[in-house]
């Protein structure tokens, strides 16, 4: 029996697995789906060659072309001015701008000029005996000298005996002394070199000034010089009195500026040239950041298009029949933002917008992109 059963099991199995080859053989294979090619559209446009200027843009702060830094030659206590000494505080040429207390130093100055009158005076006996015909000028000198006055300057010496005379009775010695002491005597006095306006004050009415210390700094606000960098390349593009579009830092102004000096020298760690622009207008300030927008020349048959368009070995990717491709170009000028190219013929459709993961030969759907173009257009028109 038990051989018995084990046979009837084999022989079901045997059919079981007959039956299921023949209904996995009968079944129809499912076939499978066509892989779908997925296609980018890109944005592109056609090559204009035309010329294109060139525009070197640089970047700096206003400084006052006449500015003046206030500086203590003498000791004293400051006394005041014509205006208060403050920021902002405007003054007229001429005018006061600090007043040191001199009066210890203007009597040793009186001192001095007493001293210089007492030598002459004890001259005139022997120039009236000795050389009586020098006589009446050194009188004429003495009776128009005065000690609280500017000290005059000597009479003419004629010949070799006056002058012996003269320097063997220490008067010349004593009359340059004089003169030393009253030039310092003029230090105790700052007056405005011109009319402008005092930008820093450091010192108050009662201050202790030292010599060498710093007072403040007046400017004028007429006219102003803003130094920029520009790299050697374009030095060509410089020339003096070259006018020049300048704007602020939110582009709401614009004012107008011209070369006044270029620099001989090269900066050997940036290799720029310094560019001295000089720009006037009552809305500008001393600091403040403007960036200046220089002409140069036009690049014929070229194009300007973003600079991230371009691969790392300076290539641009083109369309030929919806196959991407790279054709290699010639960068002529780089800006922050774009790069003026030469090398594509008129006609050739590129790349306006970089594609990430784009790489020749692949297939892509054109689509025209006129909005990067018209941006172009408008930042030449209107840097």
């Amino acid at each position: 029996m038990r051989k018995i059963v084990l046979y009837i099991l084999g022989v079901l199995v045997l059919g079981l697995a007959l039956w299921v080859s023949y209904l996995l053989i009968s079944k129809e294979k499912e076939k499978r789906p066509a892989p779908v090619r997925q296609v980018k559209t890109v944005f592109v446009d056609t090559v204009r060659n035309a010329a294109v200027p060139i525009q070197v843009k640089a970047n700096g702060n206003l400084v006052a072309k006449e500015r003046v830094a206030l500086f203590a030659e003498v000791q004293g206590v400051f006394q005041g001015s014509s205006n208060p000494f403050k920021p902002g505080q405007p003054f007229r040429k001429g005018e006061i701008l600090l007043r040191i207390d001199a009066s210890e130093y203007q009597a040793s100055v009186q001192s001095s000029k007493s001293n210089l009158y007492n030598l002459i005076t004890a001259a005139m006996p022997d120039l009236r005996l000795d050389y009586p015909d020098i006589y009446p000028k050194w009188q004429e000198y003495l009776d128009s000298f005065d000690v609280t006055s500017r000290t005059p300057d000597l009479p003419e010496m004629t010949s070799e005996q006056e002058r012996y005379y003269i320097n063997g009775r220490n008067i010349v010695t004593s009359y340059y002394n004089v003169r030393n002491l009253e030039q310092r005597l003029t230090k105790y006095v700052i007056r405005a070199p011109f009319s402008g306006v005092l930008t820093e004050a450091q010192v108050t009415e009662g201050t202790l000034v030292r010599p060498g210390q710093s007072l403040g700094v007046f400017i004028s606000p007429r006219v102003y010089e803003l130094e920029v960098a520009v790299n050697k390349t374009y030095s060509d593009f410089l020339q003096l009195g070259k006018q020049v579009a300048l704007k602020n830092l939110e582009g709401t102004q614009s004012y107008k500026g011209s070369v006044s000096r270029i620099n001989a020298a090269v900066n050997q760690q940036s290799q720029t040239v310094s560019v001295f622009i000089d720009v006037a207008d009552e809305s500008l300030k001393e600091g403040m950041y403007l960036e200046a927008i220089i002409q140069g020349r036009q690049e014929e048959n070229a194009i300007e298009v973003p600079r991230k368009l371009l691969t790392e070995d300076g290539e641009l990717f083109i369309l030929r029949d919806s196959i991407l491709d790279l054709a290699p170009v010639d960068a002529v000028f780089y800006t922050d933002q774009t790069v003026i190219i030469r090398g594509l013929e008129n006609g050739t459709i590129y790349l306006s917008r970089s594609v990430p993961g784009a790489y020749p030969g692949m297939l892509v759907r054109p689509y025209r992109d006129t909005a990067a173009q018209e941006e172009i257009s408008q930042n030449i028109q209107n840097p």
